[in-house]
């Protein structure tokens, strides 16, 4: 029954080198350090026999792992991969003001307070729900011994992977995240284990500007 999901975050766009907020509803495309990290993820993992490969929505996960696309996997695009939503925050620029707002949101979210939000963005708990529907979708259509590559944003991973391990959402932060930086975790029929922790090997011995 065993089977890997091979998770990882997009690659940069220049709104993340800005610092410009992006969530659910900004569709920005990689940029050129994104785009080289893309290449390097592909060069690094692309002998591995992977049966499917599952996105968000976005441009930026798309051009991610286009290199497995463009080599004939099978691809599918999930709602329930795409960020969280930050409402009136997003394209805007990381100001005292929206910093101050996101620090007490944030850390409101690791005190529990799982349903509170950004006006007119998600809560955790309004994410969860949306990703239990795309994790029971992505097993199902799963072989036995099988492994998908998946790959989603940043917060959002951060969620997943709490709803995969079983435990309390206010511990997002517990797992870090950069650009193209990958969780590998193994699914016995029973309960999930992170067997590879933030790994990004493929960036090793690079410009550390590719690193973000």
């Amino acid at each position: 029954m065993e089977k890997i999901l091979y998770i990882i975050r997009h690659g940069e766009t220049d709104l993340n080198k800005k610092g410009i907020v992006q969530g659910r509803g900004v569709n920005s495309p990689l940029n050129e350090t994104g785009l080289k990290q893309a290449e390097l993820f592909y060069e690094f993992y692309k002998s591995v026999p992977f049966e499917k490969l599952f996105t968000s929505t976005l441009l930026r996960t798309h051009q991610t792992v286009d290199g497995f696309i463009q080599s004939g996997i099978p691809w599918e695009q999930l709602e329930g991969l795409d960020e969280i939503s930050w409402g009136i925050y997003e394209g805007k620029e990381q100001t005292e003001e929206v910093l101050s707002g996101f620090l007490a949101l944030t850390q409101g979210w690791c005190n529990g307070e799982l349903d509170s939000c950004v006006e007119n963005g998600e809560t955790p708990n309004q994410v969860k729900k949306r990703q239990e529907q795309a994790i029971d979708y992505i097993l199902n259509t799963m072989s036995t011994h099988s492994k998908v590559l998946v790959c989603m944003h940043g917060r959002a991973i951060r969620l997943l992977l709490c709803l995969l391990l079983g435990i309390d959402l206010s511990r997002m932060d517990e797992f870090p995240h950069t650009n193209t930086a990958l969780y590998k975790v193994l699914y016995d029929g029973v309960r999930f284990e992170i067997i590879d922790f933030y790994n990004i090997s493929h960036l090793e011995g690079i410009d550390s500007e590719w690193i973000k």
